[in-house]
């Protein structure tokens, strides 16, 4: 583990009711390599919990290289999936009609896990949606201390462009056929992970070498509008070298003050979506699906971009201030 070891604790707006607030008291983000874990993976209709559902949870628990136990469970939502989730996952709403409801997965779920360290990849989102879930129906914490293969494969496999669980199954050469499912995503993370640490053994002679390589890089920017005087980062923040950009008003801070913050994390800010684009971040009101009548031309360009293949993701401004806080939670 490397940048100490600190839990941090992070405000939010609870659940799918905003007038409710509480604190997710979550686990650490650690740098290790457990031998006994649980690899999780869920699919969900966004990226953020206040106004997105979970429709499929996938996991698989580890122990010395081999899977002992699955779970595995379709979740009905409260709100009909819309055709982009399908066309992505290949999950319908037929599909999700006579699926159980996330009160009573949640809690199978959360006994499946038990104390285990949990892995997934990109896996703070993942932890984010249980969470919430988990406390809104039980009003217990899920705070299982977890490690990310994407955090890993940023320290890893630097001249990879992207880094996402596709990215990386592809370096390795590993059948990604049936991904955007849960399940699926579990065994593909599982290989994954097994080939990093293979890679790891060969190329640095031992773990703990490799986390003594994983420290701070120095790199120079090249930014028209924005710029900023930092030239130290963290290649595993998820901002890292990613493309942002901003659409409709963001309730926290102006655009500018938002773009200033991935500039000066090492990532880039462009005004319009392009295929180079890794994140589009909407302002909450915009993102909201049940007060937003249809879609801005800069979503339905974006989601078009991710069913072609490209590394994008459609975010709102609360997903956004959690990846701020990534380099915090460690």
């Amino acid at each position: 583990m490397i940048n100490g070891g600190k839990k941090m604790n992070i405000s939010f707006e609870f659940g799918k009711d905003s007038s409710k607030k509480s604190i997710r008291n979550k686990g650490r983000n650690i740098l290790a390599f457990p031998k006994e874990f649980v690899m999780i993976d869920i699919e969900t209709t966004g990226l953020d919990p206040q106004f997105d559902e979970i429709i499929e949870v996938g996991a698989l628990k580890i122990k010395n290289g081999k899977v002992i136990d699955t779970f595995n469970t379709l979740v009905k939502p409260v709100n009909e999936i819309d055709d982009y989730i399908t066309d992505l996952t290949g999950i319908t709403n037929e599909m999700l009609k006579n699926a159980p409801m996330i009160s009573s997965v949640i809690v199978d779920f959360y006994k499946f896990v038990g104390n285990n360290i949990i892995l997934g990849h990109n896996v703070n989102f993942d932890i984010n949606f249980l969470y919430d879930d988990l406390f809104r129906v039980c009003t217990k914490e899920l705070n299982n201390d977890f490690v990310d293969t994407m955090r890993i494969g940023r320290y890893l496999l630097k001249d990879l462009k992207h880094h996402r669980l596709i990215d990386i199954a592809n370096y390795y050469n590993i059948v990604v056929n049936g991904n955007h499912r849960a399940l699926k995503d579990c065994e593909i993370t599982l290989e994954v992970y097994e080939s990093m640490l293979k890679e790891i053994s060969e190329r640095y002679d031992g773990l703990d070498n490799f986390l003594i390589s994983c420290k701070r890089v120095k790199t120079k920017l090249d930014i028209n509008e924005i710029k900023t005087a930092n030239t130290e980062f963290d290649i595993s923040h998820p901002l890292y070298n990613q493309c942002c950009v901003f659409t409709g008003t963001l309730e926290k801070m102006s655009r500018r003050e938002a773009m200033q913050k991935v500039v000066d994390l090492g990532g880039i800010c462009s005004n319009g979506v392009t295929k180079e684009t890794n994140y589009l971040i909407l302002g909450n009101n915009d993102y909201n699906p049940l007060i937003k009548n249809g879609k801005s031309n800069k979503q339905r360009k974006a989601e078009q971009l991710k069913l072609s293949g490209y590394d994008i993701e459609v975010i709102s401004e609360n997903v956004f201030y959690e990846m701020l806080d990534f380099g915090l939670k460690v």
